[in-house]
């Protein structure tokens, strides 16, 4: 039975959590306090936390950056504000999801089920290509490591599934919700934005830039584009 850390200092918010994990065969844990949450959360027993963003002391995204330093725990921001820029903040400090309050609690059980089956995808070894060579980049899918001009870029196990995807069509169009089917794990709708802060992240660290001409292209209402190993589309 898999463990969720659910960190939150609103009592009722962690039971009603609770009583709609345990139903779907989760085991969950409750803790209301950031220093608690951070040994709990960098303890190896849990498959995801679940981390609100408001929190007494150390807030949710201190505790998230603490969190990152140590562990790669699948972790689903929760924000009571709703801010745009506090999703992109969350999601750029490495959290794997984002949902603001109030929600819906049968989404946030989706919410975690495709980012627990998309990090289980992202451990299976892969027997398929082990090394991928494109321009300045080269991936191993054996250690999911990335080098940009011989130097390894640290990605989250989400910007190196963008990356994979990216690379495996360079100079060809990858629509929004094919990406999004394919890395995260659920339908894309109309308000969902979580992708295109992932995509800039990895163009933040890949550099913006390949070869004089935009690495990571956007195609208004349609999708991505990577640059092709000439340069060019």
């Amino acid at each position: 039975m898999q463990q969720i850390l659910v960190i939150d200092n609103d009592i009722a918010l962690c039971r009603l959590v609770t009583e709609y994990l345990e139903p779907n065969g989760y085991q969950v844990e409750t803790v209301y306090d950031s220093t608690m949450g951070a040994e709990r959360a960098l303890s190896g027993e849990h498959a995801l936390a679940v981390l609100d963003y408001t929190l007494p002391g150390m807030n949710g995204l201190e505790l998230l950056r603490r969190i990152r330093a140590h562990s790669r725990l699948p972790i689903v921001m929760l924000s009571a504000c709703g801010d745009e820029v506090e999703r992109i903040i969350g999601l750029q400090v490495g959290a794997d999801d984002y949902l603001a309050k109030p929600f819906n609690p049968l989404e946030l059980v989706a919410r975690i089920e495709a980012v627990l089956r998309r990090t289980q995808i992202d451990l299976e070894p892969k027997p398929a290509r082990q090394m991928v060579v494109v321009g300045d980049l080269e991936i191993n899918g054996l250690t999911r490591t990335v080098r940009r001009a011989g130097k390894i870029v640290k990605l989250t196990f989400i910007e190196y599934s963008l990356l994979e995807q990216l690379l495996s069509a360079p100079g060809q169009i990858l629509e929004r919700a094919r990406i999004v089917r394919d890395v995260l794990h659920r339908e894309l709708s109309p308000l969902d934005r979580s992708i295109d802060t992932h995509m800039s992240n990895l163009r933040r660290k890949l550099g913006h830039q390949v070869n004089g001409v935009e690495r990571i292209r956007t195609v208004r209402s349609v999708g991505y584009i990577y640059a092709s190993p000439n340069g060019g589309e």
